[in-house]
């Protein structure tokens, strides 16, 4: 059943920004540990695809100037705290859900972006990152289906949310597909 106006997705908000706030303040870490030392080698650097240490080095990895991880640290924050005060029984305005709408579209959006770098740009991918990826996409899929409940594939939404991530792992599944190969 898609969420209504009368229950928010409170506990996708709390998890989601959880396991995104975590991912973030690691990912913020290991970028101070690599900016301390340049050999220093992130502990999500794995092999050649899975390598925090190729993304963390692009200009890509600070698209606005700071790096990501400290967005992700703001963003992840306000969300979890959002879904904890809904949990604690908290009610918002509209415009305060349209401001958090706001907020996830523009990390959607910039979550697919970095898809899209990650990708065809750098060749190379952040378990941490993913796991923002991860998170972004329900967070930002059903507050807007909280939002917008007339919203014509609400009625599918679990359907929508596991083709939207199916597709995400076939992209990544064909773009290192060569690689992926070698370990079978």
């Amino acid at each position: 059943m898609p969420p209504s106006s009368n229950r928010p997705p409170a506990w996708i908000l709390v998890i989601g920004g959880a396991v995104g706030l975590s991912a973030a303040i690691v990912l913020t870490v290991e970028k101070i540990a690599l900016l301390r030392d340049p050999s220093y080698v992130p502990s999500c650097s794995i092999n050649p695809v899975l390598s925090c240490g190729s993304v963390m080095s692009t200009p890509q990895a600070s698209a606005f100037g700071v790096p990501n991880s400290l967005l992700g640290i703001a963003g992840f924050a306000i969300v979890t705290t959002i879904g904890a005060a809904l949990l604690a029984g908290a009610s918002f305005q509209r415009w305060f859900w349209l401001g958090l709408q706001a907020g996830v579209t523009f990390g959607a959006a910039f979550v697919h972006w970095l898809i899209f770098q990650s990708l065809y740009r750098i060749g190379a991918l952040c378990p941490y990152c993913m796991a923002v990826w991860a998170v972004t996409i329900p967070i930002f899929w059903y507050v807007t289906l909280h939002n917008f409940p007339r919203f014509p594939a609400a009625r599918y939404h679990a359907v929508v949310l596991t083709l939207w991530t199916v597709t995400v792992i076939s992209l990544i599944t064909e773009r290192f597909w060569p690689y992926w190969r070698t370990l079978l």
